[in-house]
């Protein structure tokens, strides 16, 4: 079993986009002020932690994702003292603090680039990516940037291309040498010598590339692209098999983690974009030397249907050993899930019932999970013109694809013109719609989604079965998703209804009542289930009725048989079994 007494297994992480928050100073960007400013909101919606997108020094290229300082607060978000004050006061109120560490790269007007840029003979002279090019002078391989093109830039004072995985103001940095490695344990110390409770790591597997340069394949016509890269994108036309998730990567995870166990009560989760995100993410979680916990972009791809997400949580299960997963709907890089999930047609009446089983769904799910800012409040993507776009991504790629601003717009705290985010005109705008789903609307308002996302957070952190409790997925039909959780003394089955039409279903022996009510009209009558469109229901089963060992015996395929016996070990009381849902 593991050991839930670690606060962050099955924890609830609340993502902060800082520019986008709250701006305390008047100027139409959020700041640390600003966060503080709204921290009881946050802790009265019943997370456990807050993790905070990048507040560090930089020229904003990719709006902080491009550092130039580890150790500082870009005076952009406020003072290193603005920091200490929202650190303090979150901790007052019980929640945790996790910061955005970009370890993978930094802008080019860090003074490592600089220097390293400025001859082929200096200290910090490999510290980044450098090759020569090839006889014709064309890049050293074919690998391709995330934001399209060429991953490659020349460097006339080298003479040599440098790497970028990104932007080409965000050069990668060599992890292959020590150097470099040590430097970057030494910036993650520095903020937990200071009290930050753990990090969350952009682009976890990107650190280390092949030394060989080798080109990458071309993607194979029956293999997945990388979740989350759109089509138009020529990234998603290429198998990441030697720019990224290198085997050396275990190792740095290593030596992180060994840091991270310096520090009692702190944690790491990681981002993972891969070719096979779902195994990447077991392979760096599993056991107690690598990630405590990551997520990977699967469910933002996924459709809203039954079978689809079905298939993705058996596919984790599959693998995952002792792997803890963190899931998530919604971050700042990708649409929102209400806009990915509901009929645009029927938004005004969808929208909000997608936004609330959505909710409880992700919620319900074995691991730990990331809510992003307005995701309790069921926004919608944000409409931004074209004349007001700032993201790079997508000013690059338009108009097939409109980029990370609509996902990025203000968080609406009134139904003001700025939505009380701002007393001027902000750095994008606030959508019109976002302000009828106000904070200050929807408190008022019993069923509202922020309701029902406050109500469920808070009884789901009463249920043992549902924060420290084996996920064993339940047999409906096509239409309808459910599962199980079950703790060792507390059974509890959840089911999900994700279409527009009225379904019934019959439930298993030793079920009994619906036991969760907030904001949903499931009906339960002697043994049949009826959720109406976009509904959801909690239903008490009695512990007793469960029989792993019965669940194994019944199974007639062997493979299968050996996987339900790892799941379902913890359950028969095998310290070694596999408590993973």
């Amino acid at each position: 079993m593991p050991d839930m007494s670690q606060w962050w297994r099955g924890s609830v992480i609340y993502q902060i986009y800082p520019r986008s928050f709250m701006d305390a100073r008047g100027d139409g960007i959020g700041d640390l002020p600003g966060i503080t400013a709204k921290l009881d909101y946050v802790a009265e919606l019943g997370v456990d932690a807050i993790w905070i997108s990048p507040f560090f020094p930089s020229p904003m290229k990719d709006f902080g994702y491009d550092v130039t300082d580890y150790r500082g607060v870009d005076p952009m978000f406020g003072s290193f003292h603005d920091f200490q004050a929202l650190l303090e006061r979150a901790h007052e109120l019980g929640l945790k603090v996790i910061i955005d560490l970009v370890l993978s790269h930094t802008s080019d007007q860090h003074h490592w680039f600089v220097q390293s840029r400025s001859s082929r003979q200096n200290q910090k002279s490999d510290w980044y990516v450098w090759a020569d090019p090839k006889p014709d002078g064309t890049p050293p391989n074919n690998w391709l940037s995330f934001f399209s093109g060429s991953a490659w830039t020349f460097d006339s004072r080298r003479r040599q291309y440098y790497l970028h995985n990104f932007l080409s103001c965000q050069p990668d940095l060599n992890f292959h040498n020590p150097a470099v490695r040590k430097a970057q344990l030494d910036n993650a110390r520095f903020w937990l010598d200071l009290g930050v409770d753990g990090f969350r790591l952009d682009t976890s597997n990107f650190y280390f590339h092949s030394v060989a340069l080798q080109d990458n394949p071309a993607l194979g016509s029956h293999e997945l692209k990388t979740p989350s890269v759109p089509a138009s994108n020529p990234y998603s036309m290429q198998r990441h098999q030697f720019d990224i998730s290198q085997p050396e990567n275990l190792g740095f995870l290593g030596e992180l983690r060994a840091l991270m166990d310096e520090y009692p009560d702190t944690m790491t989760v990681g981002e993972i974009s891969d070719d096979r995100p779902l195994e990447r993410m077991v392979e760096y979680t599993i056991g107690n030397d690598r990630l405590h916990m990551a997520y990977t972009f699967d469910l933002f791809d996924a459709r809203f249907e039954a079978k689809q997400l079905r298939d993705i949580i058996e596919h984790f299960q599959y693998y995952a050993g002792d792997a803890w997963p963190c899931w998530a709907l919604s971050n700042h890089d990708v649409t929102r899930v209400v806009s990915r999930w509901a009929n645009h047609e029927h938004m005004e009446q969808q929208g909000p019932l997608v936004a609330k089983v959505a909710t409880v769904m992700l919620c319900s799910l074995y691991g730990s999970i990331c809510l992003y800012q307005g995701e309790e409040l069921g926004l919608t993507e944000g409409d931004v013109p074209y004349e007001r776009l700032v993201d790079p991504y997508g000013l690059a790629l338009w108009p097939e694809y409109k980029g990370r601003d609509g996902c990025r717009t203000p968080m609406p705290w009134s139904d003001g013109e700025r939505g009380g985010f701002s007393t001027v005109e902000p750095w994008l705008p606030v959508d019109f719609h976002h302000r009828r789903l106000s904070v200050e609307r929807q408190q008022t308002q019993a069923d509202s989604t922020l309701s029902v996302t406050r109500s469920f957070l808070h009884w789901r952190k009463s249920q043992p079965a549902m924060v420290e409790g084996t996920l064993i997925l339940s047999d409906f039909d096509d239409d309808l998703l459910g599962w199980l959780r079950v703790s060792r003394d507390q059974a509890i089955l959840a089911v999900f209804n994700l279409t527009d039409d009225t379904r019934t279903t019959r439930l298993p022996e030793g079920a009994g009542q619906i036991v969760y009510h907030e904001g949903f009209t499931a009906h339960l009558r002697e043994g049949t289930l009826t959720l109406p469109p976009f509904q959801a229901a909690f239903i008490h089963v009695e512990r007793d009725s469960i029989d792993p060992k019965a669940l194994i015996e019944q199974e007639p395929d062997p493979e299968r048989k050996g996987f339900l016996s790892r799941l379902l070990g913890s359950l028969m009381g095998q310290d070694d079994g596999n408590p993973t849902g």
